[in-house]
């Protein structure tokens, strides 16, 4: 029977590097023998693909609408008989994941009511807790920077937004112990960042 995998969560604004950052990470443990999956929230299924409309402004709709749809993308991704995050755990992988529930706790939750935002969530928080959450930290404005340069922007994409929203991190990271939060600083070479992830990542695999 296979060693249970490890469930690493990647966190932060968008515009702070996280899914760059997760890539390095998923390298560094394939060349230590891990075996790992990638993936991100949004997922590819049809959910995933209808909030992405969302997102994008090709479909118009509400923020309860896009809180109600992640948690529902959410739940797929957790349980998916075949690729899901359980089952690829259960078979050993260690799973990477660009986003999860801390996301709709601070984005959603900022926009819709957030007591009942957490309940949608509350089936995905009891199923899958993550091994160890990595936030990515950077100011609103650094990160609005990074966006324009990118050339297009989405739902959230302002400094106003990204404010609140890392504001709702920090409020949703209240009840995580210590151990299983790294709080890393986006740093200007995105290499020192990548050190500070993989300083925490040892630690939960014990190298």
């Amino acid at each position: 029977m296979a060693t249970k995998g490890k469930f690493i969560v990647f966190e932060g604004i968008d515009g702070s590097g996280k899914s760059s950052q997760m890539r390095l990470l998923a390298q560094y443990l394939g060349d230590r023998g891990v075996r790992v999956h990638l993936t991100c929230e949004p997922t590819q299924s049809p959910i995933g693909s209808l909030l992405r409309d969302c997102l994008t402004g090709k479909l118009d709709t509400d923020e309860r609408t896009i809180a109600a749809l992640f948690a529902a993308d959410r739940l797929h991704h957790i349980y998916g008989s075949e690729d899901g995050i359980l089952a690829r755990l259960d078979a050993g992988e260690s799973v990477l994941c660009d986003r999860f529930y801390f996301s709709s706790l601070a984005y959603n939750g900022g926009m819709a009511e957030s007591e009942w935002v957490k309940q949608l969530n509350t089936p995905a928080m009891n199923a899958c807790v993550p091994d160890l959450v990595v936030f990515i930290d950077l100011t609103p404005e650094d990160a609005m920077a990074r966006i324009l340069r990118r050339g297009k922007t989405d739902r959230y994409e302002s400094v106003g937004l990204l404010e609140k929203i890392r504001t709702g991190y920090l409020k949703a990271f209240e009840n995580v112990p210590s151990e299983k939060l790294a709080f890393i600083k986006s740093e200007q070479e995105k290499s020192d960042t990548q050190q500070h992830i993989r300083n925490a990542v040892d630690r939960v695999y014990g190298f």
